[in-house]
């Protein structure tokens, strides 16, 4: 799945959210490799700007190939902040020949018995939100924050749930570039969208059992949690990154 440079920003956005993607590549009228067009860019783009080609948002990528060491790949993913990047035939040739991601990479590499725990990986404070808080206000904080996740406490912060970026997409509720005159589609409180049960780890816990969770599971994050408290999360790049060291 890939996008031309001369496709509409509507057109990639709607591809983004119908497959709930975070990047998709990009190839030019030769159809080499261009670079990689993320959500983090244009699911801000207003509907009014809708008419614009994918061109002027691609980011440059790592050059990946079938033979790139599943290390190496892990690291350049890492150092571009990219979740997916093309493949390319050779560093010569640049023809699309397939798609590499962190969850690829992570299924490769569970294998390897680590020593880390969670604890020394995991990012700590952590932001969370409440089933009360309006879903525009958390959905502008992943966009501006570049979060793809955040856990739902209660008012005595114990861990209920999460909300990300595919389940405000996939509900509806974040029509991207669309405002509701009457705001009701952004004033809806987060409980109506969040994903339940609430996915949670302990500061002891391997980080090969929490990379096998993640991916059992299918999600990005895990949230690490004493006495169901959240005190930190652990998301694939900190895997990838624990694995690379």
């Amino acid at each position: 799945m890939y996008l031309h440079e001369s496709d509409t920003v509507t057109h990639a956005r709607q591809l983004m959210r119908d497959h709930f993607l975070r990047g998709v590549p990009v190839v030019n009228d030769n159809r080499k490799v261009s670079g990689m067009i993320t959500d983090q860019d244009i699911l801000k783009v207003g509907s009014t700007k809708s008419n614009v080609t994918v061109a002027g948002f691609v980011k440059p990528v790592p050059q990946i190939t079938p033979e790139t060491d599943i290390y190496r790949a892990a690291s350049l993913l890492l150092e571009a902040k990219l979740e997916r990047c093309p493949v390319v035939k050779s560093t010569i040739e640049q023809n699309l020949v397939g798609i590499v991601s962190n969850t690829d990479l992570l299924g490769k590499m569970v294998s390897r018995d680590l020593s880390k725990s969670v604890r020394e990986i995991m990012t700590s404070p952590v932001t969370t939100c409440t089933p009360t808080d309006n879903i525009g206000e958390i959905w502008s904080a992943m966009l501006e924050n570049d979060y793809t996740g955040l856990p739902v406490v209660s008012k005595k912060n114990k861990l209920m749930g999460m909300v990300t970026r595919r389940d405000l997409i996939k509900s509806g509720f974040a029509r991207i570039g669309v405002r509701e005159n009457d705001g009701r589609i952004h004033n809806q409180p987060v409980e109506k969208v969040m994903s339940t049960p609430a996915y949670s780890i302990k500061q002891d816990t391997s980080v090969k059992e929490c990379t096998e969770k993640i991916l059992h599971y299918d999600v990005g994050r895990l949230t690490v949690a004493v006495e169901d408290k959240p005190v930190g999360i652990v998301d694939r790049s900190d895997l990838l990154r624990a694995y690379t060291e």
